[in-house]
């Protein structure tokens, strides 16, 4: 008999580390070839783990809830096979072994303006102790030295800082320099800031509680429900959002008769030969990958200063999951892929994201999102940017209204499909001509869609 060692699996070029959300199978189970582990969760989307061989559990290295780094031993499974060479049953450090990726600066959303922070304002990489990418981010938002994050207790596996700790320790108050800490996103000045001079929870039993979701009677009639973690993570990206960006919001109202009766007209031999429907949104994704390339000062991100043009055209669509949360799987180079490319690319994310199927990268590196408040029945909304984009698209629902038309024998009224498309820009480097003008551009090319196009 032998010993397996299974490893955290690569997710992708940019993650570094995952939490353990379940353990779908205890110590004494066997488990057959690509049988499902464990859940595991990133910071953006979660997955499972399948087992590479058969065999028998017989030791868990990592409980739930407990930070793993990617390439760590997560289990042992005792196998049939012939075991050539002592079974190593102990943890191995991988700290060291992984930490060269670990530092690659993660592509979460909100720390590419993060990465350039000054020495004097943000955390530094002159620590000995790891921290995570998002850990980093928000030390350098907080304005949190590497010195003072060495000096918190943390709660993950091996004394790790994980992000709880962190918020735990900003929202009960910290000293830095002698002066107490007061959070810079409320209004009043930091001397008036209230100070909180209970004694912040242990940090264990935090970590412990950001994942549960109790539910607690109050008066016989309130409930008081924790958000469940992706909620936690979405809350914390909208805030950070409102508070780096100066949001805009323009609209448009687009006549799409053209564009909905070409779609009726195609769909069931489309459907037909390719297997798949087609929908609105590729039809949308096509119309603003056009319009960026009109208006490539779009697709750009800020970091402090410094205005960083993309090369590449990555759309991020905006999916509702069936626990209620939002989750951005990203189209990468969008422009590059026809309508049948687009509709593919958009049916196989949107499904994988309701089965969360979706692995870390596909959620990362977005330049510019769209988000389809219409399938709500809304007819406009003024979305919150996905940082660090400087722009997002809402799509309104379609609606048959009387329009007038101009004709060569004057103005008539008539039925037409119509429908509001609303841009939220970062007015930091998006003025009001250029939003405008990229949402209208947008809206010109959906409403002179060619109703003989052939696909």
């Amino acid at each position: 008999m032998a010993q397996y060692e299974l490893l955290l699996p690569k997710m992708g070029e940019s993650v570094a580390e995952a939490t353990v959300i379940k353990w779908l199978k205890q110590p004494g189970d066997m488990i057959s070839l690509d049988d499902t582990l464990l859940e595991i969760a990133t910071d953006k989307v979660d997955s499972e783990v399948p087992s590479p061989v058969a065999g028998k559990l017989i030791k868990q290295l990592y409980k739930e809830d407990e930070v793993v780094q990617v390439g760590a031993v997560i289990a042992l499974i005792e196998t049939d096979a012939v075991e050539t060479e002592p079974a190593q049953t102990e943890e191995k450090p991988v700290a060291a072994e992984v930490a060269p990726e670990a530092e690659a600066v993660a592509n979460i959303p909100g720390t590419a303006q993060l990465n350039d922070v000054p020495v004097s304002s943000g955390v530094t990489t002159e620590s000995d102790r790891f921290y995570s990418p998002l850990v980093k981010s928000i030390a350098a938002q907080e304005q949190i030295s590497v010195t003072e994050l060495d000096q918190i207790t943390g709660s993950g596996a091996d004394g790790r800082l994980t992000k709880d700790d962190l918020l735990n320790y900003i929202q009960n108050g910290r000293k830095s320099n002698g002066a107490v800490f007061a959070n810079r996103t409320q209004s009043q000045p930091a001397a008036e800031a209230p100070v909180n001079n209970t004694p912040a929870p242990a940090p264990v039993a935090a970590a412990k509680s950001s994942n549960a979701q109790p539910v607690v009677s109050v008066s016989g009639a309130d409930e008081i429900i924790e958000m469940d973690r992706m909620g936690k993570i979405i809350a914390d990206h909208m805030v950070m959002s409102k508070q780096t960006s100066a949001h805009v919001t323009s609209f448009v109202e687009a006549d799409v008769t053209n564009m909905v009766l070409w779609r009726d007209k195609v769909k069931k031999n489309f459907e037909k030969r390719e297997n798949e429907k087609i929908t609105f949104t590729p039809i949308f994704i096509e119309a603003v990958t056009k319009a960026i390339k009109d208006f490539p000062m779009i697709n750009v991100s800020v970091n402090g200063t410094k205005i960083i043009k993309k090369k590449d055209i990555n759309i991020g669509m905006a999916a509702a999951l069936p626990s209620g949360n939002l989750i951005v799987p990203v189209i990468k180079n969008a422009d590059q892929l026809n309508l049948v490319g687009l509709t593919k690319s958009v049916n196989d994310l949107a499904n994988r994201a309701r089965g969360s199927k979706l692995k870390p990268d596909e959620t990362q590196g977005g330049t510019f999102t769209l988000t389809n408040v219409g399938s709500f029945g809304n007819v406009m909304g003024t979305p919150i940017i996905n940082q660090p984009q400087v722009a997002i698209l809402a799509v309104g629902a379609i609606k048959k209204k009387p329009a007038v038309l101009e004709t060569e024998y004057g103005d008539v009224i008539a039925i037409r499909h119509m429908m509001f498309l609303s841009l939220s820009y970062d007015h930091r480097v998006v003025n009001g001509a250029l939003g405008g003008t990229f949402v209208r551009r947008v809206a010109d090319y959906l409403e002179n869609w060619d109703i003989n196009r052939e696909i």
